[in-house]
């Protein structure tokens, strides 16, 4: 690595990326952190995106296919001291490796294929930890977007971007769309709005889920509010089969996530025939 090792947490490259942790400057610098081996190394798959890389010696060590990575595609890398590191880093065990990103989100007009089949909505889901863990869930459960709406969490985050493990740079992401608007739009894409509450009437085992579908996920305490649960063709909870009273956001919404991808998939499977 080239350079010499930054050590001062009040240079003008080290406060720069720090004013990042802040929702109006990232906005404002149109960039974002993205800490730790996992998010780097998304980070580096996607061309322009990796802006700057700060490493400690130790990670450097730890991870050079990482740093080499960085250093081959022409973006610029740090080495940092210990005390560096943890004024950039928002845990409090830093891993020694942050990445200076340019924001990914999309328009949602430009963020769905021709024929979408499955997308997910949060609407009033302020945790970023929820809403990483909700992110990471519409990854695996093969979504076509995830919709992060204007009274949602922001998705660049720190937590929120550590806790969807990588999966923010794997699909596209809105963020800002007002929830009407965003109704109005997947149901015109031809997808059917369901909403995910604890108070529907009817659950996963009483709906066809076979067909496009759009989930909108609320807020963790006391999720959907009225004219939201309006917005949606059908109103549809979670069936609790033992005592639990509930699950929390992030469970649920992995369940409904996953349900439509399999009978999505078992569909598309009868279809193709023997």
């Amino acid at each position: 690595m080239a350079g010499t090792e930054l050590t001062n947490v009040r240079s003008p490259r080290v406060k720069a990326a720090r004013r990042l942790t802040k929702r109006a400057f990232r906005e404002q610098d149109h960039k974002f952190l993205a800490e730790g081996p996992q998010a780097v190394r998304e980070a580096l798959r996607l061309d322009g995106v990796t802006l700057e890389l700060f490493a400690t010696a130790e990670a450097e060590l730890r991870h050079p296919d990482l740093v080499g990575e960085a250093a081959g595609q022409g973006v610029p890398v740090h080495r940092a001291s210990g005390e560096v590191m943890a004024e950039l880093s928002q845990t409090v065990t830093p891993q020694g490796l942050l990445a200076v990103c340019r924001l990914v989100h999309q328009p949602l007009e430009e963020a769905l294929p021709a024929a979408p089949s499955l997308v997910a909505v949060l609407a009033h889901v302020r945790d970023p930890g929820n809403a990483g863990t909700v992110l990471r869930a519409a990854d695996a459960a093969g979504a076509d977007s995830v919709v992060f709406t204007d009274a949602s969490v922001d998705p660049y985050n720190g937590k929120c971007v550590r806790a969807s493990a990588g999966s923010l740079f794997h699909l596209p992401v809105v963020i800002g769309a007002p929830v009407g608007a965003a109704v109005r739009h997947l149901r015109e894409r031809g997808l059917r709005v369901l909403a995910a509450d604890g108070a529907g009437e009817r659950t996963l085992d009483d709906v066809d889920l076979s067909g496009p579908t759009a989930w909108i996920f609320g807020n963790e305490a006391w999720g959907l509010p009225d004219d939201v649960l309006a917005e949606a063709d059908d109103v549809v909870r979670v069936p609790i089969y033992g005592q639990a009273e509930s699950l929390n956001l992030a469970t649920a919404a992995a369940v409904c996530l996953y349900s439509s991808a399999r009978a999505q998939r078992l569909h598309r499977g009868s279809q193709a025939g023997p």
